[in-house]
């Protein structure tokens, strides 16, 4: 992330919970009826890298950052994955023993096969893919709640941080340890190049057996099974148009 951070937090909600954000980000939070990734892309322009807004909700942790890649757009993409490592990281430092989580391509986190939430990520309508767009924004929502008044085993596919032993780790705690490592995946790409990156994000993907998988220089997905020159390219931006873990009737993770 660049400089040109706003100077002071702006917040919408007088009373809530804390959150203690590293440098440099900056607080931007709205009700519960707010939309943190929509908001987020309102005021990516002006408010610049760093940007992080949160919605204060019981039953969700949702927010979105605003990033300002120096790379192309059809590369810079690629900063998607660094949001899931880091989502996913945020969660694995809360997660019992032996609770796996996990990354389905692109955009759907799982805890124990149960679906929580995603990732989603968006730029200006109009941005060049081959110069660098003036900003990104990923979001993301985790159910931390279970919501339902459906019985147990309705919704066998579907789950939350709560019924998965996630203790105290609500909203705000998710969103703290999501900053945290998204600065610690980026010194990463930094450090070590993209490659790094695509290691770690690969490596939360339930393994297909007899496959070799990468991510291309665009953040395509390359699939190609062992003894065959054939391979298959799942494209990024395809995916990333409609979010395969959002349910726009309920405003959160499918159910």
């Amino acid at each position: 992330m660049e400089d040109g951070l706003p100077s002071t937090p702006t917040s919408h909600v007088s009373l809530a919970e804390p959150i203690h954000l590293p440098p440099p980000f900056t607080l931007v939070r709205l009700r519960e009826s707010g939309d943190a990734f929509a908001h987020a892309c309102r005021i990516a322009q002006e408010s610049g890298a760093g940007t992080l807004v949160y919605v204060g909700r019981f039953d969700l942790a949702e927010f979105a950052v605003v990033l300002e890649p120096c790379e192309p757009l059809g590369e810079a993409r690629r900063a998607f994955y660094a949001g899931m490592v880091a989502l996913s990281d945020a969660l694995r430092a809360y997660a019992p023993p032996n609770k796996p989580v996990t990354i389905g391509w692109p955009d759907a986190v799982r805890i124990d096969g149960g679906l929580i939430g995603g990732g989603r990520m968006g730029w200006p309508p109009a941005a060049d893919e081959d110069k660098p767009p003036p900003w990104l924004v990923f979001g993301a929502m985790i159910r931390t709640v279970a919501m339902s008044d459906d019985e147990p085993g309705v919704h066998p596919l579907a789950s939350a941080l709560d019924q998965e032993g996630f203790g105290e780790a609500g909203a705000a705690q998710v969103t703290e340890s999501f900053a945290r490592h998204l600065m610690l995946t980026i010194d990463s790409w930094q450090a070590d190049g993209f490659d790094s990156v695509a290691r770690e994000y690969l490596g939360r993907m339930p393994r297909e057996r007899q496959t070799v998988q990468r991510i291309d220089e665009h953040g395509d997905l390359l699939t190609r099974r062992i003894g065959t020159d054939a391979i298959e390219r799942s494209g990024l931006v395809q995916a990333l148009a409609t979010p395969s873990w959002l349910d726009p009737a309920l405003g959160g993770p499918r159910l």
